[in-house]
């Protein structure tokens, strides 16, 4: 369980990095998928197209948080879905 404050980063962060993504407007729905090196958004639920550099900042971001929570022991799979 994350506590308000990691919440409110979490939502934050990625709010402001998948923003950014081109063609990406309104976010009512969120969701990061990683698996290994395989990176992919989707917003609304329809998918982001990532390109190579878009995929890693995505990605780097998204592990460099989810490492840092009390009780993560692995980042290989991360999903993280954000509804507003």
């Amino acid at each position: 369980e994350m506590d308000y404050f990691v919440q409110r980063f979490v939502d934050h962060t990625i709010g402001g990095v998948v923003s950014s993504l081109e063609g990406v407007a309104d976010m009512h729905d969120v969701e990061v998928r990683i698996n290994g090196n395989d990176v992919s958004v989707s917003v609304n639920a329809d998918d982001v197209p990532l390109n190579d550099f878009a995929a890693a900042i995505v990605g780097n971001t998204v592990r460099g948080m989810v490492s840092s929570l009390k009780g993560v022991e692995s980042t290989e799979k991360i999903r993280i879905g954000i509804q507003r």
